[in-house]
């Protein structure tokens, strides 16, 4: 056409880039604004969920279709986004949450109230009845606390005790006489993050059975303040059933020594373990098996814990003083299991610092024990602890013991080691007693020679007994472990005293762990330290 300019070519191009962009960015920043806000609703729903929690009376716990399929109580429908109770076993779905809360009733731990059937089942004896059964009940209103009644802490016990006017143990040994003969109240102790991660199952299952006020999760309360439940309770009636690893035993051990500093030395509970860590060695000693994965039910464990005999085992005090420094005070440890330096140290300190670094990574038995295998693999090339007898000096009762060639020395106090291997398997007697204040010490060449005792192929070598042990660490770093807590230390002198003992609980029928060829190392030396309580 005469007279029109036409569009120039540079510009329709540049047109069609700039609208290419503008879409290009739309689909990127429409489903990035889409995502942030509805993360930002879920994490509001979350936080007003858990603020609901924490108010309501029920221990309320989030779960959907995929965490833990259930139907909700109140409206009967499949439970997409919702919460169950840990405690009473009550579920709702999310639009029906604040109608049960209000309408259904959990335990009440510590009111005058007496139990009762709730939706068809007793939330303290767990009987369950239909509808068209109710009538062939004797009473609905009365109810035993069920099978595991000598291990419940009744509601009225904790009411009485709050109008006491007067604490004694005298007067909390009259109120026992209403739970009943033989009543032994068991507290629960759990460590969410010990080995395989079960802690957080087992609070709920075990706040099912029992009175929800007994039951403890040490991430939230530490077991000092937890076993000041004792004190409320009759004089050496209590047990506490730990579950978790040989760290968290120790844990608790502490802290019963600290109830003896504070002069309450006839509240001591009995202590029991359900092993839940990568070692468990201790557990292994007492029968209680090498690491608990479900296979039997928490109300089995519970009977076992009834069952159980009492038996003394010795603690002993690590001092660590360091060379050179004059005016700090010795560190000072304190060891159940065994004390090591060498290899076993040197694995257990390189998987202890991943750890830290990936916490979630090292979340299954099975996985901590691949790691341990790898990093003793590679310590049978590099031997990093080799020449240690050129490095420490050992002395037994004040008396100097000549080394061989070794990279490790092992202190035991118990019959296991290194994740159930049996020390003294092969070797023509039996160890010692758990409670003659006497510890074994041993020997290792390296990794290698670790790896053959762990599969029967070898034994370790024997050094000696003693009532008092010190080493002498002369020059360099080396890896050091007191039960399963490794570090690295400098030269120092390290002494091993007895410190007390304490009252455990032994497992005496068979073990729950796999294999069935493991029975316990210390059938008669429990025998010779069972203790009538």
């Amino acid at each position: 056409i005469p007279g029109r300019r036409a569009p120039a070519r540079g510009d329709c191009g540049s047109r069609e880039d700039w609208s290419l962009l503008l879409w290009t960015s739309l689909a990127v920043v429409v489903p990035v604004i889409i995502t942030l806000w509805c993360s930002a609703q879920r994490s509001k729903r979350k936080t007003h969920m858990r603020d609901f929690f924490r108010k309501s009376k029920h221990g309320w716990s989030y779960t959907d279709l995929f965490n833990k399929p259930t139907y909700c109580c109140v409206c009967s429908q499949h439970i997409l986004q919702g919460a169950f109770c840990d405690c009473c076993g009550v579920c709702a779905d999310e639009q029906c949450l604040r109608r049960a809360d209000r309408g259904l009733a959990c335990k009440e731990i510590m009111c005058g109230t007496q139990p009762r059937l709730c939706d068809l089942r007793c939330v303290w004896c767990q009987t369950t009845v239909h509808d068209d059964c109710m009538g062939s009940l004797a009473d609905p209103q009365l109810c035993d606390l069920g099978e595991f009644h000598s291990l419940i802490i009744p509601p009225h016990y904790l009411y009485r005790v709050n109008k006491l006017r007067r604490r004694h143990p005298d007067e909390y040994s009259k109120l026992a006489s209403s739970c009943g003969s033989g009543w032994t109240p068991v507290l629960v102790l759990a460590n969410t993050r010990s080995g395989n991660n079960m802690g957080e199952a087992l609070l709920g299952e075990f706040r099912t059975l029992l009175n929800p006020v007994q039951v403890f999760d040490l991430s939230e309360l530490n077991p000092s303040k937890a076993l000041q439940l004792c004190t409320l309770l009759p004089p050496g009636s209590v047990r506490v059933l730990v579950c978790g690893g040989d760290g968290t035993v120790g844990w608790v051990l502490d802290a019963i020594d600290t109830m003896k500093l504070k002069g309450q030395d006839q509240f001591i509970p009995r202590v029991t373990i359900l092993p839940l860590g990568t070692g468990n060695d201790l557990s292994n000693t007492l029968g209680w098996g090498a690491g608990y994965a479900g296979e039997i039910p928490v109300e089995q464990v519970l009977r076992n814990v009834l069952d159980a005999e009492v038996v003394k085992m010795d603690r002993w005090k690590v001092q660590v003083a360091s060379k050179g420094v004059y005016f700090r005070k010795p560190k000072v440890l304190s060891m159940n299991n065994y004390f090591s330096v060498g290899p076993d140290a040197l694995m257990a300190l390189n998987f202890h610092a991943h750890r830290e670094k990936t916490p979630s990574f090292f979340s299954s038995r099975i996985i901590n024990k691949a790691v341990y295998f790898l990093y003793g693999t590679k310590d049978c090339l590099v031997q990093e602890c080799k020449d240690l007898d050129k490095r420490i000096e050992l002395e037994l009762d004040g008396e100097r013991v000549a080394l061989p060639s070794l990279e490790g020395i092992i202190v035991s106090n118990i019959g296991y080691w290194g994740g159930g291997c049996r020390l003294w398997e092969g070797m023509g007697d039996e160890p010692c007693p758990l409670d003659d204040g006497l510890l074994e010490v041993v020997g290792v060449f390296g990794s290698f020679h670790c790896a053959q005792i762990q599969v029967k192929l070898a034994n370790p070598v024997r050094l000696g007994q003693a009532h008092t042990v010190r080493l002498v660490l002369k020059s360099s770093k080396m890896p050091m472990q007191v039960d399963g807590e490794p570090w690295a230390q400098g030269p120092c002198t390290i002494t091993i005293t007895h410190k007390t003992q304490a009252f455990m609980l032994y497992h005496s029928t068979e073990q729950t762990d796999d294999d069935d060829d493991d029975s316990l190392e210390i059938p008669e030396q429990a025998k010779r330290t069972t203790s009538k309580t």
